[in-house]
């Protein structure tokens, strides 16, 4: 069963792996009725967490683009 912590995930390969287990769990059928709803709060959690860090890569990716681009352009 995942676990049942509100806490940020220590990284993002820590909050995709929790979030594979809260899935799994979830697909299951075996949790109790009134823990579906906590489990699904804390799936949408992990998955903003992880949008945000993806958006957070991209930028410095995009960051990272534009310099080189610049590096090249120049004389």
């Amino acid at each position: 069963m995942p676990k049942k912590s509100t806490a940020a995930p220590a990284s993002y390969a820590a909050a995709v792996e929790e979030l594979e287990q809260l899935i799994d769990a979830l697909e299951s059928g075996q949790l109790p009725l009134e823990d579906l709803l906590a489990q699904y709060r804390r799936g949408n959690e992990l998955l903003q967490y992880c949008r945000q860090r993806l958006q957070a890569v991209e930028e410095q990716v995009r960051v990272l683009d534009e310099g080189a681009a610049r590096a090249r352009e120049a004389p």
